[in-house]
């Protein structure tokens, strides 16, 4: 059975990932331990394609993703390419995601010139470019 594509039509069978979703997902992802970038793009692509997301989906995204990003304390150029990739798959940002850049700008110790490209191109849109 191909798990992820099945966990993805039963997760979005009505567009919605709802608190209890939210919550089922969180305690799989995490009954594993570790996550790995696999994951986190099957939980951005969940994201992406739902029409409506809970908050403590989000919450939870962005707290696993800072911290596979923030392992070593850096964002070196190829996770910056990596979050660039994640985060701009559907050709937009909002404002969670522009939040969610900042935070890791301020938590990280060091991070390269991809990073910092990334940061401008997020945090520099003007408001009528977000979407939500």
């Amino acid at each position: 059975m191909d798990w992820p594509h099945f966990t993805k039509r039963l997760m979005l069978a009505d567009g919605r990932i709802s608190e209890i979703k939210a919550e089922m997902l969180q305690q799989a992802v995490l009954h594993e331990g570790a996550i790995d970038k696999e994951e986190l793009e099957f939980l951005t692509c969940l994201k992406r394609q739902a029409t409506w997301v809970h908050p403590s989906f989000d919450e939870f995204l962005f707290r696993v993703l800072k911290k596979v990003i923030l392992r070593d304390g850096e964002i070196h150029d190829s996770e910056a390419r990596w979050l660039r990739k994640l985060l701009f798959a559907d050709r937009q940002i909002v404002q969670t995601e522009q939040d969610f850049v900042k935070q890791l700008k301020s938590e990280a110790r060091s991070y390269g010139p991809e990073f910092e490209k990334l940061y401008k191109e997020c945090t520099q849109l003007p408001s009528t470019e977000f979407a939500g």
